[in-house]
């Protein structure tokens, strides 16, 4: 079952990863190996969650790198379910 307008992993990061504790965008990206602007565009909501950024917060975090990639997947569904209609696709059925 799909989740009702899930939120971006991004945000998911900044509130149950980052300000309990207490670690600064610099400082997380750091521990990350990453770019504050890299890890910045992914807590805004700018950029997803990448088979390797899944590795890095897993391993981070504490977290299995599936879990990240579900959240990223989940997110990304629900938007493209929003536009369903606009799609123009033909069903395929056998002759």
């Amino acid at each position: 079952m799909m989740m009702h307008n899930p939120p971006h992993p991004g945000e998911i990061i900044r509130e149950l990863c980052l300000e309990p504790l207490e670690l600064s965008v610099t400082a997380a990206a750091e521990a990350l190996g990453v770019s504050r602007k890299t890890l910045s565009a992914l807590l805004n909501g700018k950029a997803g969650i990448s088979p390797e950024m899944a590795v890095r917060l897993s391993i981070a975090f504490g977290t299995s790198a599936e879990t990240w990639l579900n959240q990223q997947t989940q997110y990304e569904l629900w938007h493209a379910e929003q536009h369903r209609h606009e799609l123009s696709v033909k069903r395929l059925v056998a002759a």
